[in-house]
């Protein structure tokens, strides 16, 4: 698909859909101050196209002599926008009703509605951002965890195109000292001129993947189950941890047949809690199937709480269900003994003959001890080593790019120099795709930007 021309003015809605207090028309281009002089009327006769860049102006927005709304005007010139364009935006009432108003009276002025992600994509094509800022833009936008914004945030400020870059600057170089064996093949090629930046650019490339799980987390969230058998407390503990009542509590064994999911945050990680029917032993065939329910939906979650009754003695019910959980494959386990505001009814030691070294935490939900180191030991297990990174790859795009870039750098390291020249070229031509700044294909690009929103 081709992109759109760059040359005209486009006009958008920049706010959310939807009433708000403040609406925002955008426009950008050559004519962005022409299209402003027709719409908007300054309370002492200021005129758009005259207005000096940075300013704020009070005035109106009509559609010839049919008044829209009071406004205020904001003026940014050429080069020193968003979109590196001339931009002027529209600040009206939040109004749906208002904001299409604005917009269609400037789409009649001249200005073109702009597609999904235009002013972003301007901004890319004319060099105020590289393509990973400009998908940082996307991922701020959407971000729906404090996690996800700071990384966002992060990528948007160039701390993962600086990352890049360091990579970058040592395949150059890598690159450059194969070259030179070319042209003085006697000369030969210092090990430390190759081995030195290879080993730096992988070391970086290593640290960046190891991020991309948690990176992947912290945007699209995880799945914890609580598991265990009836009884055990899964329900009170849900509602513990959401601080509502999600899910009904009852004495009675089995009285959840089917899940309940309820959306929250652990330590900046969007994480669905899923409380799932006790397993046991059915007594009918509803009860089977919530029980077999249970167990697909533990396997399937990113982390698994399997939670036991810590105020009564280990069943071969509690035994058979830990051993169960400590050999399923893929996710993370944590082993919860409920009820601590009672006397324990059994020692750690005999449940640590099954799950080894993992983690397990005492929580009450009458007095709310141990939460809080629940959900701080749920949110290490899930972002594992990458806790600690400042800046986590969530991007999918991003992610094989670089895994790309670690197989090209493997390769090249014992290859002879022409192999290892080729390997080189391929790792700088995935890099570069994750920065665009040799360029990118249309396709990619459309791709890209048709995920934005329209004003972006």
């Amino acid at each position: 698909m081709a992109l759109p021309p760059l040359d005209d003015t486009i006009a958008a809605i920049a706010t959310a859909a939807g009433s708000g207090a403040i609406g925002v028309v955008r426009l950008s281009g050559s004519d962005a101050y022409q299209v402003a002089d027709s719409v908007f009327r300054g309370a002492k006769g200021a005129v758009p196209s005259s207005t000096p860049a940075g300013r704020a102006v009070y005035g109106a927005v009509a559609d010839g002599p049919v008044l829209i709304d009071e406004a205020v005007m904001l003026t940014f010139r050429s080069p020193h926008s968003y979109t590196g364009q001339d931009v002027v935006e529209l600040q009206t009432h939040g109004g749906p009703a208002v904001m299409r108003r604005v917009l269609d009276a400037c789409l009649s002025a001249g200005a073109r509605s702009a597609g999904p992600g235009e002013f972003t994509l301007r901004a890319y094509l004319n060099g105020r951002i590289d393509l990973a800022q400009a998908e940082a833009v996307l991922d701020l936008v959407n971000a729906s965890s404090d996690a996800a914004r700071r990384n966002a945030a992060l990528g948007l400020s160039g701390a993962l195109s600086q990352r890049l870059g360091a990579i970058q600057t040592d395949l150059t170089s890598a690159y450059a000292a194969v070259q030179a064996a070319f042209d003085y093949p006697e000369e030969g090629v210092e090990a430390a001129r190759l081995g030195e930046p290879l080993a730096r650019a992988a070391a970086t490339v290593d640290q960046l993947l190891a991020t991309v799980e948690a990176g992947r987390l912290s945007r699209h969230g995880a799945r914890l189950a609580v598991i265990g058998r009836p009884n055990a407390g899964k329900s009170s503990l849900l509602n513990a941890l959401l601080g509502y009542q999600r899910s009904l509590v009852s004495s009675t064994p089995g009285t959840t047949r089917d899940y309940l999911e309820a959306p929250m945050v652990m330590g900046g990680v969007p994480v669905t809690v899923i409380d799932t029917a006790g397993i046991r032993a059915a007594a009918d065939h509803v009860e089977a199937g919530g029980v077999e329910l249970s167990r697909t939906i533990a396997r399937g979650a990113d982390i698994r709480l399997l939670l036991i009754d810590g105020a009564s003695p280990l069943s071969a019910e509690d035994i058979a269900l830990a051993k169960e959980v400590a050999g399923s494959e893929g996710g993370v386990n944590v082993y919860v003994a409920s009820k601590a505001d009672l006397e324990p009814a059994w020692s750690e030691g005999e449940l640590r003959r099954i799950i080894g070294e993992a983690a397990l935490v005492r929580v009450s939900v009458v007095s709310s001890a141990g939460l809080a180191e629940l959900q701080q030991v749920v949110a290490e297990r899930l972002l594992g080593d990458a806790a600690a990174a400042e800046l986590w790859i969530s991007n999918e795009r991003h992610a094989q790019a670089l895994s790309i870039v670690r197989d090209r750098l493997e390769a090249a390291v014992d290859a002879p120099h022409d192999i290892a020249s080729l390997e080189l070229l391929d790792a700088l031509t995935a890099l570069a795709t994750v920065t665009g700044r040799d360029g990118v294909a249309e396709e990619t690009l459309s791709s890209i930007f048709a995920n934005f929103c329209v004003g972006k």
